[in-house]
Parts: structure tokens; C-alpha cells; sequence
């Protein structure tokens, strides 16, 4: 990979190295960090590295921890042509090699000539537009170098701590691809401020799993109170340490990722759902409109009672990269929420169709994105997460069947009698079995189960957190569902394990001679 400072506040140096680092205690690869600087009269590669086996003990020899070189490059064509093969050489001495170069110091075309060769490549810049603009023209003279190729190009976001919620640019007008938090200010010859900050430390992490292709991807269902099985399932997680870089949602999933990838664990999630345990606590998130034309509900109380937990979060203040999925009500296209407000994009999956308002959001109209994507693995894989977790809180049809078979067997058993207060309840209750909000979820969940299974099979591993006596609307029952979900990550946690596992390193570990070479 390439990795390239657009502007001299990031501290390029102390982030290259850090992630250099974080690469290899990540996967146990052995890492090579080459750092591009100027030079007049740099040499081609059969002068760095001669023509025999001799003239090579100045590289530094894989021995599993960070190497460094130096390489002046210049603008000379017969150096430029020494790059292909010296990456050759150099890849097949390490797991991983680390290109590091400057925009403003290293020559262009060399730096574009690295860039070209590289499987992927990293553009870390600050906040600003003047960045953004860079980017853009870097990249554009990178693809017009190579035309017709599909390049790998990521804009790195670093934002300061006062910068959060706050990116301006490009972050708007399409997803920054990593956002690194809390980025320490460079002071004149590049190094860094300040101790770094832990979400810093994790952001860097997480994007070393990235470029060792070991990322964890949790995709949460939609589901109603069912979901509140996925707070369950992450409990486990965060007990056992395992890491979870990217969280994808719908509907109910999107509200547990949300709270989640704002900094909630488990335990406070928990807490929160119990809340509704309190008499008349379920009705609370309930605010009904009058004379429904859209929807029974509004469905502002849910985004209120979200933003109680993570306020006003805008997605680049989250502390792990989440999706929210909602269905365009216009198209039906699903809509991946990356960027702008998380509340928002939460309430827009949930809107429930018929049973609460559609949600407008700038100058399109949403619906829950139980419509288009009620368990969104692929979301997960089209952002290139390695290994996936897959919760499905959503039912198969064979599963109701056994449901309604217990139910009927449980009421012949019981010989319940006539009841006024369950006639009533009938009556007057739009939750109730077999009244208008129950079929019209119902209806919703018949869409949803197909598309849900499907997206199971590109998952790694799928745990189900389903029960008999389970209802979307049993939010008053929060801590049966959390135990449900407790159990089938229990049951799951060897095969977790096995998967977030790091493979075994390529090339056998030796002494190493050099810790720093320079080639020049």
C-alpha cells in the first residue's frame, strides 16, 4: 500500500509508523515501512540492490518486526522505471510493505509512480477544503495515469478533537472512508503533540485490520423488540475482547448500532432497555397522530429518546464506523446512512410503513429499511469487510408454524374460557392479534424473511436469538431478549473465536541486522 500526506499538519511520520505497528500486532505480518524523500540523483534498482545476493544484506531482513528504508526518488525516468521491480523484490521479502510519501515534498511523478503500482493507496488529510481539493486532483492524476484501471484510492480523514461532528467537504458530498479521532497536531518537523488519545489508538488499529484483511463486520436485524437480543449478542463480544470494526443496521439494529458505535457498552445499553420495564414504559416511546393519513405514529419519540443517549452525534463522531439502512419511499432503492445526523437517519429505519410516518430527510422521503434490506450483510461486503457476524432476529416461516402450533396446543390445554377484558383488549388495542398495526407487521415481516435469509448464506457466522413467545412489541420484556441473545453468542463463541483469529505469517522469522537502512 501507498500512504500519502496531503498537507504538513498531519503528522505523517509518527501515523505511518504507529500504523506500521499496529500492522503487525494486528495480523503478526512482517512490515516494511519505506519512506520517499527527495532526491537529485537517485539510482536505479540494480544500484540499490546490485546484481547479486551480496549487494542485498542492506535491506533489512524480515524478522517479523518494523523494518524502515529511506529511498530518495527523483523525477529521472530511469529511477521511476526502478520502482516496479524494487516493490517486486521488496513484496517478496515481506507480508506487508508500507510506502510512506509527502504531496508537497516528494516529486509528483514518483510519487504517482509508487501510487500506480500499489494495491491500494491512502491519501491521510485534515478537515479542510483546500485538502479536499487535493484529493481530488491527486486522484484524478492518478487514474488519468492509469486509464481504464479500477484504482484503490481511500480519502483518511484526521480530525482534531475539537473538529468532531464537524468535517467539512467531502465528507458531505460522499463518505470519508476512515476517520482517524483525535489526530495529535504536528509540530514544524512533522512529529507528533500530545500523548495520542485511545480512539485515536483504535482508529489506527482498525485501519491496519483493514489493510491486513482482517475485519469484523457485526450486521444487526430489524426485528422490533426482538432486536433488543442484539444488546445480548454484543455483551458476549465485549466480554470475550473481541473487536468489532464496522456495525451495519436496520430498523431496530440500526437503534442498537447506534448507541453502540456512539460508546454505550453493553451494560448501559442494557440499563437503557430496562427502563422500559417501568409501568407504562413501552408507551412512552408511542406518539400518536391525529386523524392518521401517513402512519399511526410520528416516530419522533424514538429519535428523542435516541438522542437522549448520543445527542445531537453526527456519523464522524461515532467511535466505530456504523451503517443505518432505510428504503428510498419514492424508489424502494435502500439507502446506506453514512454521514449526517445519526438520530435521523435511525428514525428514517424505523419508519415502519403504514405504522409510522415516513421520514424526510433533505429532499428525499424514507421508510424502514426492513423493506429493502432487513439484515444488511451486504453493506458489510460491499464496504470489503473480511469476516462477518450476521444477527437475524427475524423468524422463518417454518419457525412461526411451530409458534402457532405451540399456541394452539397451549390454549386447547388451558380450555381458556370467554374473557370481557381480552374481548376488549381486542377491540380497543391496534396491537392486538389479528388487529390492523398486527397485520400490517406482519405483512412487513413476510417481505422480510426471504431477503433475510439470503443475506445469512454471505455471512460467517449466524447466530439466531428467536423464541416462541417473542413479539415486536414486547419492549416491556427487555431482559428475556438480551438473555436470548446472551445464550446463542454462548453457544456460538468457539466458532467467533476461530474467526477473528490472525493468520499465520508468511515467511519465517530471522535475526535482523538493521533496524534503519537508507538507500541512496
Amino acid at each position: 500500500m501507498v500512504a500519502i500526506s496531503l498537507d504538513p499538519r498531519v503528522p505523517h511520520d509518527f501515523l505511518c509508523e504507529t500504523l506500521a505497528q499496529s500492522l503487525r500486532d494486528e495480523t503478526g505480518q512482517s512490515v516494511l515501512l519505506v519512506k520517499l524523500t527527495p532526491g537529485a540523483d537517485a539510482l536505479t534498482f540494480e544500484a540499490i540492490l546490485g546484481t547479486n545476493a551480496n549487494a542485498r544484506v542492506s535491506l533489512p531482513q524480515n524478522n517479523g518486526t518494523i523494518s524502515q528504508i529511506t529511498l530518495q526518488v527523483s523525477t529521472r525516468a530511469e529511477a521511476r522505471a526502478s520502482a516496479a521491480p524494487l516493490l517486486d523484490y521488496l513484496g517478496s521479502q515481506f507480508d506487508c510493505v508500507i510506502v510512506q510519501g509527502d504531496l508537497l515534498e516528494t516529486p509528483h511523478p514518483s510519487l504517482l509512480e509508487f501510487a500506480g503500482l500499489a494495491d491500494s493507496v491512502y491519501l491521510f488529510l485534515p478537515a479542510g477544503d483546500d485538502d479536499f481539493r487535493r484529493f481530488e486532483f491527486f486522484s484524478s492524476d492518478l487514474r488519468a495515469q492509469r486509464p481504464g484501471d479500477v484504482l484503490d484510492i481511500h480519502a483518511v480523514l484526521c480530525l482534531k478533537t475539537q473538529e468532531r461532528g464537524n468535517a467539512p467537504g467531502l465528507f458531505y458530498r460522499q463518505p470519508t472512508h476512515v476517520l482517524i479521532h483525535d489526530c495529535p497536531d504536528a509540530d514544524g518537523d512533522g512529529a507528533p503533540g500530545p500523548q495520542p488519545t485511545r480512539q485515536f489508538r483504535q482508529d489506527v488499529r482498525r485501519l491496519a485490520r483493514e489493510i491486513g484483511h482482517c475485519r469484523l463486520g457485526l450486521a444487526l436485524s430489524a426485528g422490533g423488540a426482538k432486536g433488543l437480543a442484539h444488546i445480548g449478542v454484543i455483551q458476549i463480544l465485549e466480554e470475550n475482547g473481541i473487536e468489532v470494526d464496522v456495525i451495519a443496521g436496520c430498523s431496530m439494529g440500526a437503534y442498537i448500532a447506534a448507541a453502540w458505535a456512539a460508546g454505550c457498552d453493553g451494560g448501559k445499553m442494557e440499563k437503557l432497555a430496562r427502563e422500559n420495564e417501568k409501568p407504562w414504559g413501552f408507551w412512552r416511546l408511542l406518539d400518536p397522530t391525529f386523524l392518521p393519513r401517513q402512519g399511526f405514529l410520528h416516530g419522533d419519540a424514538v429519535r428523542r429518546r435516541l438522542q437522549q443517549t448520543i445527542g445531537k452525534a453526527q456519523f464522524s463522531d461515532l467511535v466505530r464506523p456504523m451503517r443505518a439502512v432505510a428504503t428510498n419511499l419514492d424508489t424502494l432503492d435502500r439507502e446506506v446512512f453514512a454521514s449526517g445526523s445519526v438520530a435521523e437517519a435511525v428514525q428514517a429505519s424505523c419508519a415502519i410503513p403504514g405504522v409510522v410516518v415516513p421520514v424526510t430527510i433533505g429532499s428525499e422521503t424514507y421508510i424502514d429499511g426492513g423493506v429493502s434490506d432487513p439484515l444488511p450483510v451486504d453493506v458489510l461486503k460491499e464496504m470489503r469487510v473480511d469476516r462477518i457476524i450476521a444477527v437475524n432476529a427475524i423468524p422463518p416461516s417454518a419457525f412461526l408454524r411451530c409458534c402457532r402450533e405451540v399456541e394452539r396446543e397451549q390454549a386447547e390445554l388451558s380450555k381458556k374460557r370467554f374473557s370481557l377484558l381480552q374481548n376488549l383488549n381486542q377491540q380497543i388495542n391496534y396491537f392486538a392479534r389479528g388487529n390492523i398495526l398486527d397485520i400490517m407487521m406482519r405483512a412487513v415481516h413476510g417481505g422480510q424473511i426471504r431477503m433475510a435469509e439470503l443475506a445469512c448464506g454471505h455471512a460467517d457466522v449466524v447466530l439466531r436469538p428467536l423464541a416462541i413467545d417473542a413479539h415486536w412489541h414486547d419492549f416491556n420484556h427487555p431482559g428475556k431478549y438480551i438473555a436470548l441473545g446472551r445464550k446463542i453468542a454462548l453457544q456460538h463463541l468457539d466458532e467467533i473465536k476461530a474467526l477473528v483469529q490472525p493468520k499465520a505469517p508468511r515467511h519465517e522469522h530471522e535475526s535482523s541486522h538493521h533496524e534503519m537502512a537508507a538507500l541512496i
